[in-house]
């Protein structure tokens, strides 16, 4: 496969997965404040800190309001994350792999970005907001579905699924530790109905409030904590993500699992190992943010050396002549 394909069709996922991601956790936090069980004025911030852009945000709109921040994640096309970007980024790299994915994907992803660029979307927003980032979910669970069916599940489809994990370890990632620093504010709301609510807004943030509740009846935060990083079964878990794109990464290279053949593969698997080999205590008596901060840390690089590996062109032509000359 063309590395240009393979970039293409692993950062479409990405992008899909990243706008997917902003609209449920700006979802959860417009039913927080209209239920009145948090402060409004407190609220948005910690949404801004997710994305890692503060001082972009910052710079451009000063304050973090209601208005701002939606704006700033929603329709922002100076912002190349906001979910308008993410999905315009995501159908363009969809329009330069047509030959290799299906027309019922492509059809899916214009109605998504029609949808987003339609004159009424901003009235949405303000009219019925839930309503509207429901509909952004819905819209990237329809093209996650029609790919997963009609896509055939061969090379291009490893590198698809491959940027899907990665983007959504790091989504995870991002909202335990915001909102971790941000359910605790203060000591004095330790264990309180207040807590609960946060400690529930954030599996909620992850999609994972239900399943969370079948295996653990009260909101235990060391217990929400495992669940989101170590859990095996849940799929939005940071372990379970890693591990599946460990066998996406095997794949796209052939190479035997417990092995490895090139630098990504290395890498991510020094990073599995070290969840497998820790437990909740642990990461929590070390600090979470800075076991977080870590392992952000760790995914970038894994994400530079995937780069390297499989999309960079000069690395691909030095590897050509060198073949050839052999």
């Amino acid at each position: 496969m063309l590395s240009r394909v393979a970039n293409s069709t692993y950062w479409m996922s990405r992008y899909i997965e990243r706008a997917e991601n902003l609209a449920r956790i700006i979802d959860v936090n417009l039913l927080l404040i209209l239920e009145n069980q948090v402060d409004a004025s407190e609220q948005w911030d910690p949404l801004v800190k997710i994305t890692g852009d503060e001082e972009f945000f910052y710079k451009k709109y000063k304050t973090a309001t209601r208005e701002n921040v939606i704006e700033f994640l929603t329709f922002d096309t100076e912002y190349p994350n906001s979910i308008i970007s993410c999905v315009s980024l995501a159908r363009e790299n969809a329009r330069s792999i047509r030959e290799i994915i299906a027309s019922e994907m492509w059809e899916q992803i214009n109605k998504f970005h029609l949808f987003l660029n339609s004159k009424n979307a901003k009235k949405y927003t303000q009219i019925a907001p839930n309503a509207f980032y429901n509909e952004i979910k819905t819209h990237s669970h329809l093209f996650f579905g029609i790919t997963d069916a009609v896509m055939s599940h061969n090379e291009g489809w490893y590198f698809y699924k491959l940027g899907q994990m990665i983007e959504r370890a790091d989504k995870v990632s991002r909202i335990i530790d915001v909102k971790y620093f941000h359910v605790l504010p203060h000591i004095k709301d330790i264990g309180t109905t207040y807590d609960d609510i946060q400690w529930a807004a954030l599996l909620k943030s992850a999609s994972g409030f239900e399943m969370y509740r079948k295996l653990y009846q009260r909101m235990l935060p060391d217990k929400i904590v495992e669940f989101l990083i170590l859990d095996k079964a849940f799929p939005r878990s940071i372990s379970y993500c890693l591990n599946n794109a460990n066998l996406y990464l095997h794949a796209i290279s052939q190479s035997d699992i417990g092995s490895y053949e090139n630098k990504s593969e290395q890498l991510l698997g020094a990073l599995r190992s070290e969840l497998a080999y820790t437990d909740v205590n642990q990461i929590i008596a070390s600090g979470l943010h800075e076991f977080i901060d870590s392992f952000q840390v760790k995914l970038n690089i894994i994400g530079n050396s995937i780069y390297d590996t499989f999309f960079d062109i000069t690395n691909e032509t030095e590897i050509f002549y060198k073949e050839f000359e052999e």
